[in-house]
């Protein structure tokens, strides 16, 4: 167990593909899917998963750019994007929708789509995606 949050993590690109894991579990196992409807029931794991994928976005994105080093501990989304926006504008858009999707429409709202949800698994895992070649390029 990592001793600070500021300890760097041995496999950022594994620990965040298990949130993204994590969070299909959640809401394979829970969100209670109507298949008729293609809506999950309950907002509550709609809820978890948004924040469970956001939090493996910030860890690859802390990975790459390194936004805790800067000022703050707690760094605030424009922070990211500052960072990001200097290096690969792509992935600053990938971000942008992410943050809706994600942070905002599943994390907050708990919108009960499943495909809206599945947008948000698939933006996710692209994020990684790039920034896993980011990390290969630096390697």
């Amino acid at each position: 167990m990592r001793k600070s949050i500021l300890e760097p993590i041995a496999d950022p690109i594994a620990e965040s593909r298990r949130y993204v894991e994590n969070a299909e579990n959640i809401l394979k196992n829970h969100g209670q899917l109507d298949f008729e409807t293609q809506l999950y029931r309950d907002r509550k794991y709609v809820r978890m998963a948004g924040n469970t994928l956001w939090n493996g976005i910030l860890l690859i994105l802390d990975a790459v750019f390194h936004i805790k080093n800067l000022k703050r501990i707690h760094p605030d989304i424009n922070d990211f994007r500052k960072e990001v926006a200097k290096r690969d504008n792509k992935l600053l858009s990938l971000i942008n929708a992410a943050y809706e999707t994600i942070h905002i429409s599943m994390g907050y709202d708990g919108e009960l789509s499943r495909a809206l949800s599945s947008e948000g698994i698939r933006l996710a895992n692209e994020i990684i995606d790039r920034c896993e070649v980011m990390m290969k390029k630096v390697a």
